[in-house]
């Protein structure tokens, strides 16, 4: 994937929350791994002033479960994992984002034969 292409911030924010949660579900980890991983899925970079406010309503919604962790040669680690409210919402989410992008590749896949034959 191209973790280089800078997708629009409003695309962004629909859909960190369910990627972030993805990722949790493959267990505990850290704000930099999350960031790494959705980089790496092709999200682009995704900023710490982003990402943990996210984290922080997960947490308060009752989604994550955070601990400190001491570092490795460093500084000590906050872990996120899914509490079993977070895992039951990771599916719902999944779903429900299933739906709406198929909904929406529907509509774009039309724009894109439209145009594709007006040429």
């Amino acid at each position: 994937m191209n973790s280089e292409r800078e997708w629009p911030s409003e695309w962004l924010r629909g859909v960190l929350s369910v990627c972030t949660l993805r990722i949790l579900r493959d267990g505990p980890t850290y704000g930099y791994a999350i960031a790494h991983r959705l980089s790496e899925a092709g999200l682009g970079a995704v900023k710490g002033g982003t990402l943990y406010p996210l984290l922080g309503r997960l947490e308060e919604a009752g989604w994550l479960e955070v601990e400190w962790r001491p570092g490795e040669g460093g500084p000590g680690r906050k872990y996120f994992s899914l509490t079993a409210a977070g895992r039951q919402a990771s599916e719902q989410q999944a779903a429900h984002w299933a739906e709406f992008t198929t909904i929406t590749r529907a509509l774009t896949d039309g724009a894109l034969t439209t145009k594709e034959s007006t040429r």
